[in-house]
C-alpha cells in the first residue's frame, strides 16, 4: 500500500481479495432525503403527522459493476488462485534464501561448517531421542573401548548383513520360508 492507502486501510500489506470488506466498512450509507410534505386524506379530521417511506430507483452504473465484480466467482476464483501463488512464491524465495545462507557459509569456511553443522546434528539427535550424553567423555577413545561398544558394533553388522541379505533376495525373486 502506498502511504494514503495506509492511512485509510490503517494496514502496510493486505491481500487483493481484501479490498471490497475493508472498503465496506469505510463506506457509510448517504443522509436519507427528507421532505417535507403535509398530505390531508380527510380534511375534516385533525391536522395529523405521517411518514412515508419513498422508494426512488437511481440507475448507479458503477454500483452494478462493483456488485457484479464482487459477485463473480470466476474472478473470485482467479484472485484466490493468484493469492496462492503469491504465497507460494514467496515461501520458495524464502527456502531459497536458506539455502542460499546454507552454502554461502560452507563456501567461506568449510571445514568450520562442517563441525558447526554436525554439532548442530548431534543436538538434534540427542533431543530427538532423550539420550543425555558427555561430549567430553565421547572425545577420548576410551569411551569406546568399553563392553557396549563391542556389543552394538556385532549388532550393527548383523543388521547390516540382514539387510543386504534381504535386498539380494528381493532382487533374485528367492523367499525365505
Amino acid at each position: 500500500c502506498d502511504k494514503y492507502l495506509q492511512q485509510i486501510f490503517e494496514s502496510q500489506r493486505m491481500k487483493f481479495s481484501e479490498i471490497p470488506q475493508r472498503l465496506h466498512a469505510l463506506l457509510m450509507p448517504p443522509e436519507p432525503i427528507i421532505i417535507n410534505h403535509v398530505i390531508s386524506v380527510d380534511p375534516n379530521d385533525q391536522k395529523k403527522t405521517a411518514c412515508y417511506d419513498i422508494d426512488v430507483e437511481v440507475d448507479d452504473t458503477l454500483k452494478t459493476q462493483m456488485n457484479s465484480f464482487l459477485l463473480s466467482t470466476a474472478s473470485q476464483q482467479e484472485i484466490a488462485a493468484l493469492d496462492n501463488k503469491i504465497h507460494e512464491t514467496i515461501e520458495t524465495i524464502n527456502q531459497l534464501k536458506t539455502q542460499r545462507e546454507f552454502m554461502l557459509s560452507f563456501a567461506r569456511d568449510p571445514q568450520g561448517f562442517i563441525n558447526d553443522w554436525l554439532q548442530s546434528q548431534c543436538r538434534d539427535l540427542k533431543a530427538m531421542t532423550d539420550v543425555v550424553g558427555n561430549p567430553e567423555e565421547e572425545r577420548r577413545a576410551e569411551f569406546y573401548f568399553q563392553p557396549w561398544a563391542q556389543e552394538a558394533v556385532c549388532r550393527y553388522f548383523y543388521s547390516k548383513v540382514q539387510q543386504r541379505r534381504q535386498e539380494l533376495e528381493q532382487a533374485l525373486g528367492i523367499r525365505n520360508t
